[in-house]
């Protein structure tokens, strides 16, 4: 199961992110009752995380965090982990890449979840 946090004023194709997890999950062998977190964030507040948790003071497009109990227990109901992207980063990014942002937002979810579960 995903869950989606977003502020209403970003553009989240949901569909597209479902599918994009629903896809990288299978390639993993894990199910799709699988427990994640995907929080879209803007650049203040990633790189408030981005301070507090990896010591750099900038925004980055995509941070990840995997709960650790769950790898150890894949039947708990406790979600595997937490990806946070930002969401002017992802648009920045798909500017300069000269790519839709709905391909930089795959890319930064596939990097999430590979994060993850490795």
């Amino acid at each position: 199961m995903l869950n989606i946090v977003s502020s209403s004023r970003y553009k989240i194709n949901r569909k597209l992110v479902k599918t994009v997890f629903s896809e990288v999950l299978t390639g993993y062998g894990i199910p799709d009752n699988a427990i994640f977190n995907l929080i879209f964030v803007g650049k203040k507040k990633m790189k408030d995380i981005s301070a507090k948790y990896k010591k750099e003071n900038v925004a980055l497009p995509v941070l990840s965090f995997a709960y650790n109990d769950r790898m150890k227990n894949p039947d708990s109901e406790s979600p595997f982990g937490e990806i946070f992207i930002c969401y002017p980063q992802a648009v920045l990014l798909a500017a300069e890449r000269q790519k839709k942002v709905d391909i930089i937002m795959t890319q930064l979810i596939k990097h999430g979840i590979e994060n993850i579960l490795k």
